[in-house]
């Protein structure tokens, strides 16, 4: 898989209607993964979208969440980009660039879901994700 950069939008508790409705528009398959299935003990929040997929016939990548307790809501601000592959040195080498100056939100580190992922926002304040999947490190 080579590296791919799409929309990421957030949510606060209707993720799975609008990724059910962006399936309806474009087609394609979705895929829906809860915080209860990765494991969460936080009551309310087990059937809240953690991660959504959608990919299309035609080549587009729509993902999202549904925003977790703790973790800022805000209508307007509700886009990130992510970027993701199995470029392992090659992702590492954007997200290095991405994040100088910058902030990092979220270490570019090994998640519970098995992947390196970590999360910043650039020095122009915009919020970015890197996924590097299968990554060994």
């Amino acid at each position: 898989m080579s590296s791919r950069l799409n929309p990421y939008i957030h949510f606060d508790g209707t993720a799975r209607q609008a990724m059910e409705f962006y399936q309806q528009v474009f087609g394609g398959d979705l895929v829906i993964n809860t915080f209860g299935e990765f494991g969460t003990e936080d009551a309310g929040l087990e059937d809240k979208v953690m991660h959504a997929q959608l990919e299309s016939g035609k080549g587009y990548t729509l993902m999202a969440s549904d925003t977790p307790p703790g973790m800022e809501f805000t209508p307007g601000t509700t886009i990130t980009v992510s970027l993701s592959g199995d470029e392992d040195s090659d992702l590492r080498g954007y997200w290095e660039k991405l994040s100088e100056d910058g902030t990092v939100t979220m270490p570019l580190e090994k998640q519970m879901w098995g992947d390196i992922y970590g999360q910043c926002v650039d020095k122009f304040g915009v919020e970015w994700m890197v996924n590097i999947a299968g990554s060994s490190n």
